[in-house]
This record gives C-alpha cells, sequence and structure tokens, in this order.
C-alpha cells in the first residue's frame, strides 16, 4: 500500500476504457464482436450499446491482470488503501480462484495445512491442485439453529500441538450465514506458531465500513483475504479481490499462484466493476452499509414478532464458538411450524415472489444490502406473516443427529483425484476410500472427503439420510445408491 494518501474520488480503469472510446479506433483485436456492432440485435434493443464498448481486452490504455502496470494497478493500489492490505489483487474468476490460490501459496506438495471442515468446495479444489496435506478442523455447531459455529484459537492451539509442522490455516469468516470466528486470536496462535492465516472472507467485504459489524480480518490479523466484492457490495457476479500482507506471505510464490487460476483473458466489464464499487465504498461505504444494517434491524425486528418465526441476531454470540455475527444476514427458520427450510425457500418464492439466499434443513437465509429498500424488506415481513398463519398447528421440526467420528484420511485429496476409481453400490462402499465428498442436510458439513476411508459410523450415519431421502450435497449420486470410490 502506499505511503501517502490516494485519491479515491479516481476511477482509474473506467477512466482510461472511455479514453480509449473516445478515440474510435478501427478494430482488429479480441473480442469479435467489435463493441456493439457484433451484438445479437434482440439483446440490444433490451440492454442498450454502451455496455459492450467496455467488453474490451488488453489496450495501450487499459493495461494487463496479468502485469499490470497502469490503470490496473493504480486501481489496485486504491483498493488496497480501502482495505488495509498491502497488496490487493483484482480476480475475475471469483473468489474461488482467491481461496484456491490462498491454498496454494500456504503449503507446497506433502506440507500439513489446516481446513475448516464447513469450507468452501474450492478449498477442497486448492488441495488437489497443491498436493498438501491437509489437517480437518471442525467449527462449532449450534445445534438449536442447526448452524455451523465459529472455530475457537484454543481449537487452533490443539491442533498446531498435534500438528506442530502445519503451515498454515483457512478460517470462513464471516460464514455465508453471518457467523465469525475469533479471528484476532486465531491470528496471534498461527503467528506464535509460524504458520499464516489465510481467510475466505467471501461475505464479509463490507464490515469494514461499519463499526455496527464485525472487523475485517486484515485488521484482526489475517495475513491473506479473498473477498466476493459481488456477494456484498455493487461490483458484477464472479468479480472478487484477493488482499494480502507480506510480512508472513511470499509474495512472489501468491502471484504466481494467481497467474495459474485466473483466466488469461480476463473480463474487461468484471474488472471495472470492481474499480467502480472500490469508488462507491471509498466515497460512501460507511453511509450505504449503515443503511443496510438500519434495514436489517428493522427486518428481524418485525419478524422475531411473527408467532412460530424467528431470525437470530446477536444472543448466538458466546455461543458454539461464534465470535460475533454479521447482523446483515437474515437467518429466518419456520422449524417452530413445522416447515422445513427447503419448503420455506419453495413457498417464499412461488406463492410470494420473495427470493431468498439459500435454504438448509431448519433455515433460510435472506441477505439485505444497501441496494435492498424497505419495501423489500416489508413484502418479506408479509409473506412469513400469512405463513404463520398458514401453518400454525404444525409440529416442531425433529432435531438432527450428532456427527460421527471424523474418518481416517488415508490419502490426500490430491491423490484421490487422480487416483483410477470406480463406482460401487452404497453397500460395497464401507471399507472403501471415498474419491466423493458427502455433506448431509442438516448439518450441511462433509462428513467424508475424497481420500478417507468410509468407515461403520460415517456409513451408518449416511445410511440413515439415505433411507429417507434426505438431502445430499456432493456425491454424482444424490440419491447414494453408489459411491465412487478408490480403485
Amino acid at each position: 500500500m502506499a505511503d501517502k494518501m490516494l485519491d479515491q474520488n479516481r476511477t482509474p480503469l473506467f477512466d482510461a476504457i472511455m479514453e480509449y472510446n473516445e478515440r474510435k479506433p478501427a478494430y482488429f483485436r479480441i473480442p469479435g464482436h467489435r463493441f456493439e456492432r457484433g451484438i445479437n440485435q434482440r439483446w440490444r434493443d433490451v440492454v442498450g450499446d454502451e455496455i459492450f464498448k467496455f467488453d474490451l481486452t488488453e489496450t495501450p490504455y487499459t493495461d494487463d491482470l496479468h502485469n499490470a502496470e497502469g490503470s490496473i494497478k493504480e486501481a489496485q493500489e486504491l483498493a488496497s488503501e480501502v482495505f488495509h492490505s498491502d497488496q490487493t489483487y483484482f480476480l475475475i474468476n471469483g473468489t474461488t480462484c482467491g481461496n484456491q490460490a490462498m491454498v496454494l501459496t500456504a503449503a507446497l506438495e506433502g506440507e500439513t495445512v489446516a481446513i475448516p471442515r464447513n469450507a468452501h468446495k474450492s478449498a477442497l479444489m486448492g488441495l488437489i491442485m497443491s498436493g498438501a496435506k491437509p489437517v480437518y478442523i471442525m467449527p462449532q455447531l449450534h445445534e438449536e439453529w442447526g448452524l455451523h459455529g465459529g472455530i475457537r484459537p484454543e481449537d487452533v492451539e490443539r491442533m498446531f500441538e498435534e500438528h506442530p509442522d502445519c503451515r498454515g490455516l483457512m478460517v470462513v469468516s464471516p460464514t455465508y450465514y453471518g457467523i465469525c470466528s475469533d479471528i484476532r486470536g486465531i491470528a496471534e496462535v498461527c503467528h506464535k506458531h509460524g504458520a499464516i492465516l489465510f481467510v475466505d472472507e467471501a461475505h464479509g467485504a463490507h464490515c469494514y465500513f461499519s463499526d455496527q459489524l464485525p472487523e475485517g480480518g486484515l485488521v484482526q490479523g489475517a495475513d491473506m483475504v479473498s473477498q466476493s466484492i459481488h456477494k456484498v457490495t455493487g461490483s458484477l457476479t464472479q468479480s472478487s479481490m484477493l488482499h494480502a500482507k507480506f510480512d508472513r506471505v511470499d509474495r512472489a510464490r501468491l502471484e504466481g499462484n494467481l497467474h495459474l487460476v485466473q483466466s488469461t483473458s480476463p473480463n474487461y466489464l468484471l474488472l471495472t466493476s470492481l474499480d467502480m464499487a472500490r469508488h462507491d465504498l471509498a466515497m460512501h461505504g460507511e453511509e450505504l452499509i449503515a443503511n443496510a444494517v438500519e434495514l436489517a434491524k428493522y427486518a428481524r425486528e418485525r419478524i422475531n414478532a411473527i408467532p412460530g418465526i424467528r431470525c437470530a441476531g446477536r444472543e448466538l454470540i458466546g455461543t458454539a464458538g461464534i465470535a460475533n455475527v454479521d447482523e446483515t444476514r437474515l437467518v429466518i427458520s419456520a422449524a417452530d411450524l413445522g416447515v422445513e427450510g427447503f419448503r420455506l425457500e419453495d413457498m417464499l418464492f412461488e406463492d410470494y415472489a420473495c427470493e431468498v439466499e439459500l435454504s438448509d434443513y431448519k433455515n433460510v437465509l435472506a441477505i439485505i444490502t444497501f441496494a435492498n429498500v424497505k419495501e423489500d424488506v416489508d413484502r418479506l415481513i408479509a409473506a412469513l406473516e400469512d405463513i404463520a398463519r398458514r401453518f400454525g398447528r404444525c409440529m416442531k421440526l425433529p432435531e438432527g443427529k450428532p456427527l460421527p467420528p471424523q474418518p481416517t484420511a488415508e490419502i490426500t485429496p490430491r491423490k484421490a483425484y487422480f487416483a483410477a476409481t470406480e463406482t460401487v453400490t452404497w453397500e460395497e462402499a464401507k471399507g472403501r476410500i471415498s474419491a466423493e465428498m458427502i455433506a448431509p442436510y442438516p448439518p450441511g458439513i462433509p462428513v467424508i472427503y475424497p481420500g478417507e476411508r468410509m468407515s461403520e459410523e460415517v456409513w451408518a450415519f449416511l445410511e440413515e439420510y439415505r433411507a429417507r431421502g434426505a438431502h445430499l450435497q456432493g456425491p454424482a449420486d444424490p440419491k447414494l445408491n453408489t459411491l465412487r470410490v478408490i480403485k
């Protein structure tokens, strides 16, 4: 990050593209649509022409993402100042590639890296690419809500006692549900053991702009952080950022890994949207995020007044390893009415035209951003009030079962991925090394990863879900009549 304060009112990449287009060049480069002229007319009639003029490539004005020296370099420096990093990198393959790059940077093939059991599947992809040996840390579980809780510093300390050669630790904070671990405490433990802390902060970019939200990971001592700017602020889908501090991170290695996981044809619409989203956050972020927080507080208060409907909040702090919560995430449950989260999501959309982000066995998740308005929230509240009237006499949902012991890892995820596999019947899978991940709902945490042996306890646990046709994420056969295993 630059020593002097930068002019955050600048939008260098946007300005460079505007200047380029003002020249109106005869165009003989990729992409082939030549601004708007090669775009389907039906599409142009709906959306207009100007946006297609931003879909360019590496021109003399627009810089090169993989060797940034001009407008992209300046745009990244502006973002670095805003997010308190030593260097910020624009990502056009989403936070998926950011997580992959962080795993690749943290540990070499055969070295140990700690991964939370509830990590996004991009962490598994990073393990497959790197060949690192994973040590899995189980987050606490909040059984009342059926949610993954946090990871505690004492859990991390215990992990290092058992695996003193661990090179780095990944933490997901905030989680999809807005649940935060004690990043500051975890960072202290990691650094004491000479390891780096890298955070999947896909859902937390807005936390840097409000003292009513949890602190961002970089502020709390994380060494690398990946963020989906498109998830919580104003950039386009698939555009993200990776922020790094270089006290412990090998800069050359990280940048080499980003070349490995990013497209060589970066989309300038995505890059420009990152530049403009940063501009909004730098110039108006506190006001914008404050509006989102207030709207979420209004929604939570109204929802919790509906009989049989609950919306989780700050009462979760201090339970199940939860250090803080992002209150712009509305975790809504109708479990007391006997309504599964999966069914609640379907009803909200089909009957009331309310689209939530996701559902699980007990809950749905609605995300409030600065772009929501009160009318959106009032429609959701009215829908939940009507659902409560319809299901007021139903029975509560049954509770989920405790997780079985973690199975033994026989080979690394990389070896499992490249090994010869075969498909066997579910009954034959007992005792075999799985080539697939399986995460049942509830609790939504994988009970087996590729490379782990299917124990009797895990098989019996999954059999109950399979027998009743419950939701299973990960296997190629979602009904789990068969499973891919290592030959």
